[in-house]
């Protein structure tokens, strides 16, 4: 069974491993499983319109299985309001093409959850690379969010609890752009549900399965 690696930044080389590779609209090679967005770091005022109608184009590709990463950030330098504005619109797309939103969130977990009881958005919000604790993941979850977890939940003890307390059936895995194997997270993950890896590839597969519409 192939383990499922629901967001990275690089091409998938590895056998058994079904990967989606985060693109940009700036990408050129749509050949492999992917999804496409506007990340809050790259957002360029000039070239939004431009942007989203390049998102558009490429949402309807046989191997398109997401609209994202996109999202609010507060570290990043790009104004909070646009921010806003270029995510309520990937939002839109997001609902328009049937496809789920792959979020990244930082220090703007309230503000998504808010977004999402306006926009009452009918397909499946993931926040991805999830590292904060069991409170923030409960409220998450209780907004019908997804949680993707990559190589933090390795070593970071608060992320453990997490896992360990949250159903498997709310949550899929990540590489992001770790350098490490899809395999060690499923590994450690199994460990902390206290279950073999073949069980936990085939939850996941279930998860992925329902929230992609497989």
């Amino acid at each position: 069974m192939d383990f499922i690696n629901i967001h990275t930044h690089k091409k998938p080389l590895v056998k058994n491993v079904f990967s989606i590779e985060n693109m940009y609209p700036n990408s050129a090679d749509f050949s492999m499983p992917f999804s496409i967005g506007i990340h809050p770091w790259f957002i360029n005022k000039k070239n939004i319109d431009k942007e989203l109608l390049i998102i558009e184009k490429q949402l309807p590709h046989k191997n398109c299985y997401a609209v994202g990463e996109c999202g609010l950030d507060k570290i990043t330098e790009t104004n909070f309001e646009l921010q806003k504005t270029v995510f309520i619109k990937q939002v839109l797309l997001s609902e328009k093409y049937k496809k789920p939103l792959i979020i990244h969130c930082v220090k703007s977990y309230q503000e998504i959850m808010q977004l999402k009881k306006t926009l009452k958005p009918s397909q499946i919000w993931i926040l991805h690379g999830f590292h904060k604790n069991l409170q923030v993941a409960q409220s998450l979850l209780k907004n019908d969010v997804i949680l993707s977890f990559g190589a933090a939940i390795i070593n970071n003890k608060k992320l453990q609890e997490v896992i360990t307390e949250i159903p498997i059936n709310n949550i899929l895995l990540e590489t992001d752009n770790a350098k490490i194997e899809i395999k060690k997270i499923y590994q450690k993950v199994a460990n902390l549900k206290n279950i073999e890896v073949l069980e936990l590839q085939q939850k996941i597969k279930e998860n992925f399965t329902k929230i992609f519409k497989i």
